[in-house]
């Protein structure tokens, strides 16, 4: 079993960028596939990013392909979210999770959350 806690979120001007960072307990951090989504008021969590056990392998939503960038510091058992160019509509709460396998764009195949952490972009 994994716990995770998000940190890094707040108040950014569109165009400006923040950095995620997502600090799992346990010694096994290097066995699980992360992923990051974000939920918006009155819409569905969705899937921004993940990214493999080594980090060699990353996937993204179209929606921020070269925009956000997702890596991992298996020593540090941490995995981040830098956000750039951010648009009022990254507006939302982004949560870290964790799972056993290949990684996956569906929410339900993970396993362990995070808390969230609020990110809110102005124009």
């Amino acid at each position: 079993q994994v716990q995770l806690v998000e940190s890094g979120g707040g108040l950014v001007q569109a165009g400006g960028s923040l950095r995620l960072s997502c600090a799992a307990s346990g010694r096994t951090f290097s066995t699980y596939t992360m992923g990051w989504f974000r939920q918006a008021p009155g819409k569905e969590r969705e899937f921004m990013s993940a990214i493999s056990r080594d980090g060699s392998s990353t996937n993204y939503a179209d929606s921020v392909k070269g925009r956000f960038t997702i890596s991992r510091d298996n020593a540090k058992n941490t995995v981040y979210l830098q956000m750039n160019s951010l648009k009022p509509d990254d507006t939302a709460v982004y949560y870290c999770a964790a799972r056993i396998g290949i990684m996956i764009v569906r929410d339900k195949a993970y396993a362990y959350w995070g808390q969230g952490a609020q990110v809110t972009v102005s124009s």
